[in-house]
């Protein structure tokens, strides 16, 4: 018979060798790369959407490749089942958005053209889809207004079913403020709601939205300080707390959201840059907000200071506090995304014509460069597989 003594020798021999065999398997379930797919801007540069992957090892980009020629695909939204991709640009000269279907070839993503539908209200600046996958709304920022469209059970783009005019400009800051500028579209997390922050009005434009059918009926306002200029928008995991982003006077603004009434009650603004510190740059605004998968940290990206200002979120409150503000290795920060996991972020410069990576500290949310920085024409949209 084997003692008690003799048990816990075999245990000690054969606990590490157990831990090794998970560690392993482990290892082995989980992604080594994710797919990247960028939206471009109109340059010389650019043809189209581009595609990468990334280590999510080592955190190394793969060189960019050309998928999907279309002039000008600035923003992109994966479908929810993760095999179609949507585009806002142009084709033969009209503003449009396309749907795409992701094809896997021995381990190699493209994308196949599906159809696109005209948006008949001007080019749009931004593109989502909610989480059923059958409806699709953009924002247009000249139009000042937001469009609705139904999605085939195929992944291709119905029809448009709504198309509709938001206010007036705040007039807050002449020039930029002259009339409406819908920057953004999104859903609340139950989808009962849906959300346009408008770069000109001063608010983020809220509907009520009936995806089963593709319409959206309006619902009332967020309103942010007066020249602040919301841009983009994202809600916290806990979906309690909003965070916009506000382009012309690069600040964050911190909302608590009502989920019952779908309405937002603003709380504090911080800036993202000291005004001291943006005297020189002769441009200056923000361009992206995200939440850490987490919970525990919010990024702002800076262009003209060319930084992502990091941000604590205080967990039961939502307060935001600075933890760092980070050089993004390139110019013109137009966008940054998280990888799903939350372990990497993607800075990409739209003038420098780079997509630069950092590591994302888990307990502290800052950002480390890891020197992977690969080319990229007019970068405006990073967007991964799993979004």
């Amino acid at each position: 018979m084997v003692n008690l003594i003799d048990r816990g020798l075999v245990l000690l021999l054969v606990l590490p060798f157990l831990s090794t065999v998970l560690s392993v398997s482990v290892a082995a379930d989980s992604p080594s790369q994710i797919d990247v797919w960028i939206g471009t801007g109109r340059s010389k540069q650019s043809k189209g959407i581009y595609h990468a992957t990334l280590n999510l090892q080592t955190g190394r980009l793969s060189e960019t490749d050309l998928v999907a020629e279309i002039s000008g695909p600035g923003f992109l939204a994966m479908h929810p089942n993760g095999r179609h991709i949507y585009a806002v640009g142009s084709l033969e000269d009209k503003a449009i958005v396309a749907a795409y279907e992701i094809l896997k070839d021995k381990g190699k993503s493209t994308l196949s053209f599906q159809n696109a539908v005209e948006i008949g209200d001007g080019g749009a600046a931004h593109v989502s889809i909610d989480s059923t996958g059958r409806t699709i709304l953009t924002a247009q920022y000249g139009a000042g207004s937001t469009a609705v469209f139904s999605v085939n059970a195929d992944g291709s783009i119905k029809e448009r079913t709504q198309i509709l005019k938001h206010g007036d400009g705040s007039r807050a800051v002449p020039g930029r403020q002259d009339a409406a500028h819908a920057h953004w579209t999104g859903f609340s997390p139950d989808e009962r709601f849906a959300f346009v922050p408008d770069l000109g009005m001063d608010k983020v434009v809220i509907y009520q939205a009936d995806t089963a059918k593709s319409t959206l009926e309006p619902h009332g306002f967020g309103m942010l300080p007066p020249g602040a200029g919301p841009r983009h928008m994202k809600f916290h995991t806990n979906g309690k707390w909003v965070y916009v982003l506000n382009e012309i006077d690069l600040s964050v603004t911190r909302f608590d959201y009502d989920a019952k009434a779908g309405t937002m009650s603003a709380r504090e603004t911080v800036l993202t840059v000291p005004k001291e510190e943006l005297a020189k740059e002769q441009a200056r605004s923000c361009s992206e907000i995200r939440v850490h998968p987490n919970g525990r940290f919010v990024y702002a990206a800076n262009r003209g200071h060319d930084t992502v200002t990091v941000f604590s979120v205080d967990q039961s409150t939502g307060e935001l506090t600075l933890v760092e503000r980070e050089n993004v290795r390139g110019a013109t920060p137009r966008n940054v995304n998280l990888t799903p996991d939350g372990r990497w972020l993607i800075a990409a410069g739209q003038d420098s014509h780079t997509l630069a990576v950092f590591a994302v500290d888990g307990k502290t949310g800052e950002l480390t460069y890891n020197r992977s920085n690969v080319s990229a024409p007019s970068p405006i949209c990073v967007l991964f597989e799993h979004e």
